[in-house]
């Protein structure tokens, strides 16, 4: 039963924008000639990709923190495992093209002297497996640390500190060599993803269709979960847990599995952000990209799902022209924009379109 349209006003224009700017990017970057001033660079490309990624990332989080108040600031973690995921599969792909020629393992495990393939390894020259792992390991992971956090009834900024201490741990473990990620360099140095040439400006143009295609689905997935009974029950338990348990629901169950959702839409984001940055390693899993998240939700406006795609592609417009102009001032600037959006904003950016909707 759904107590809300699917379809409203915000979902028909988020939806509309993204269907034309998928639309508008391959015309601009493969049929208008390299000299015209409405050329758009392959480079130019790749980076609005892995802005469409980092807005799928902060749908999952506006998913459990708007709607659930569950303040997680370990999404990071899910987000990396998706990512490494993928980075095993565009690993086995390489074959004997790397550096040392050997088919069968990545070259910093020869590097090591590892004698054969760890067993985790296995499967992962199939594509269709990588994508499933994407999604199980992360979602596993989330039921498992869900299932021990919720039924134990820790909450509040409790939980937002084991979450951290989650992703702080796997940063720890993945930088060790002898697990078998590549250590601190990770995973890198891809040559092609399904027969295609990552270098080619046509894959990395399918590469962007294909996530604004995943984002157009995310949000119309968290979307449904929002607008259904289970959204409207993770709105009573966010405004009222004790009361939701008191009338008999089982409060703890409608957590775990908004956040293990939460968790596999994250390592999709993951899955699609490697092939178009190249490189996967443990600094994803640093406790400040997670912080960061939770920084572009707030920014963007918790609890509307188009405001956490706003805030990722406009902080991290800023991020990359901050890292370039003023690279030493960048953290100042992230936390001087949280400050002035809880002073001046506290519904975010998207509180200025409500509020002219409203007028």
């Amino acid at each position: 039963m759904v107590t809300k349209p699917l379809f409203d006003r915000s979902t028909v224009m988020m939806i509309a924008v993204l269907l034309g700017i998928g639309f508008l990017v391959p015309i601009l970057n493969l049929m208008v000639p390299a000299g015209s001033v409405f050329h758009l660079e392959t480079y130019t490309v790749s980076l609005l990709g892995k802005y469409l990624c980092f807005a799928i990332l902060a749908l999952s989080v506006d998913l459990v923190w708007g709607y659930l108040g569950i303040l997680s600031l370990g999404h990071g973690a899910f987000f990396a495992l998706g990512g490494y995921a993928m980075g095993m599969y565009l690993m086995r792909q390489i074959g004997d093209r790397g550096v040392y020629g050997n088919p069968e393992l990545p070259d910093f495990m020869v590097f090591l002297n590892w004698q054969e393939l760890p067993w985790f390894w296995f499967g992962f020259d199939q594509f269709w497996f990588a994508c499933l792992m994407a999604v199980a390991v992360p979602g596993l992971l989330a039921f498992v640390f869900g299932w021990l956090a919720f039924r134990s009834r820790v909450s509040g900024v409790y939980l937002s500190i084991m979450t951290q201490a989650m992703t702080f741990a796997l940063m720890l473990a993945f930088f060790r060599n002898e697990m078998g990620f590549g250590g601190n360099n990770g995973l890198t140095d891809f040559k092609d993803i399904l027969g295609f040439s990552l270098q080619s400006d046509a894959t990395r143009i399918g590469l962007f269709t294909a996530t604004v295609i995943a984002l157009i689905l995310a949000y119309l997935l968290c979307r449904a979960v929002v607008v259904s009974r289970l959204g409207a029950l993770t709105i009573a338990v966010r405004d009222a847990e004790s009361r939701a348990r008191f009338v008999g629901y089982r409060v703890e169950n409608s957590k775990l599995w908004l956040f293990v959702l939460s968790a596999a839409i994250a390592g999709v984001a993951g899955t699609l952000y490697v092939p178009q940055v190249g490189i996967i390693n443990p600094g994803e899993f640093a406790p400040l990209i997670s912080i960061e998240i939770v920084v572009w939700v707030a920014l963007g406006g918790r609890a509307t799902l188009y405001g956490g795609v706003i805030g990722a592609v406009l902080v991290n417009y800023a991020k990359s022209w901050f890292t370039v102009e003023f690279p030493e001032v960048w953290l100042f600037a992230l936390g001087a924009l949280f400050v002035l959006a809880t002073l001046y904003l506290p519904k975010g950016v998207s509180g200025l379109f409500r509020k002219e909707a409203n007028a």
